[in-house]
């Protein structure tokens, strides 16, 4: 039996304190956070506790903290004989480097703590500093997930800032559309389709062939008619003009 303690009480943590929880072969045995209000949910469960002097012996410590308090939190580890790791996806293995066994659990998916996901289909990148570790960082990946990939500290930055690009942004992309929708009185619902075709073509292609639209046309025209309708939206124009000219840049189209 695999035992784990769960620090941090957050979207990550608790979705991954579900899936765990669901598998066979791992106990969550405690979970911790310096806020007792946020540990409801997880009092139900499991222990909790606020306290770091009060956490247990475990094989793992899976850290799921906010990224700028990881390399604090890790240095009261360095006693603890078990795996610290951290799911950060921008801060490296180094942060750890007070704990003797380390290694890094990210997986690489947007969650919400309303909204389920399918854990089968979320990719785990993991990285420790022996293969041992690795292997067990694996073992736990495989226990909710068919994908694990090895991927390094420098690797995982890029990969990060690529997931801010394809989600972050496009999410607020989407609340854009959202916002003219509702002020020419038009339900969003109406873009869904064209949401859900967008992201099903990237499953098959990649994302530069099969780009469309006025600035992949170098439609004039069209594109000097949505600038008039911005008009009186000076950052949503700008954001407009910006992606037509890094479309057109990026296919080597010109203005």
């Amino acid at each position: 039996m695999m035992e784990i303690i769960v620090l941090g009480s957050g979207n990550v943590a608790t979705h991954l304190f579900k899936a765990f929880s669901a598998s066979e072969g791992i106990r969550i045995k405690q979970v911790f956070n310096h806020s007792a209000a946020s540990l409801g949910f997880f009092k139900k469960h499991t222990e909790v506790t606020t306290e770091i002097s009060e956490i247990a012996e475990a094989d793992i410590y899976l850290m799921a903290l906010k990224d700028d308090v990881i390399s604090d939190v890790a240095k009261k580890f360095s006693n603890k004989s078990g795996l610290v790791v951290h799911t950060s996806g921008s801060v490296a293995l180094d942060a750890l480097s007070g704990c003797s066994r380390r290694g890094v659990f990210y997986p690489l998916q947007t969650f919400s703590k309303e909204n389920d996901v399918d854990y089968s289909e979320i990719p785990f990148c993991l990285e420790a500093t022996s293969e041992e570790d690795l292997k067990l960082l694996r073992n736990l990946a495989g226990k909710i997930s068919g994908k694990a990939y090895e991927i390094s500290s420098q690797q995982r930055k890029k990969l990060h800032l690529s997931a801010v690009f394809v989600c972050n942004f496009v999410n607020h992309l989407y609340a854009i559309g959202e916002q003219i929708c509702q002020k020419g009185e038009i339900p969003f619902e109406i873009l869904k389709p064209l949401i859900s075709e967008t992201a099903n073509k990237v499953q098959q292609a990649s994302p530069a062939r099969v780009q469309t639209g006025p600035a992949i046309r170098n439609d004039h025209s069209t594109i000097d008619a949505h600038l008039r309708l911005l008009d009186s939206s000076g950052e949503n124009k700008e954001i407009y003009t910006l992606l037509t000219s890094a479309i057109q840049t990026f296919h080597g189209k010109k203005l």
